[in-house]
């Protein structure tokens, strides 16, 4: 996500307005938005320095797959309870 720097709030703060309610002439001139992209260059360094397969979590999906007693029957109880209690999206209800 990219932030501005500037502000995207165009209300009067309560610094910038006086007493008789005609504004104060601000001390500060606005500054011109900046982008940094070094947050940007991190996060590609970081992900080229993680491997595109990982060999354990692979090792684990094996396994999982290969048990038959996962996912377990309670997990797959709730998920039916979940799909039967959901509207059905498919019904126009207007």
């Amino acid at each position: 996500m990219i932030h501005s720097t500037s502000s995207s709030d165009r209300t009067a703060r309560a610094d910038s307005v006086s007493a008789s309610g005609l504004p104060v002439a601000r001390l500060n001139a606005p500054r011109p938005d900046r982008l940094s992209t070094e947050s940007a260059a991190a996060l590609h360094d970081a992900l080229a320095a993680d491997p595109e397969v990982r060999p354990a979590v692979v090792a684990r999906a094996r396994a999982l797959v290969a048990d038959p007693a996962y996912p377990p029957m309670s997990v797959l109880k709730r998920v039916a309870e979940q799909i039967v209690a959901s509207p059905d999206l498919s019904e126009d209800e207007s």
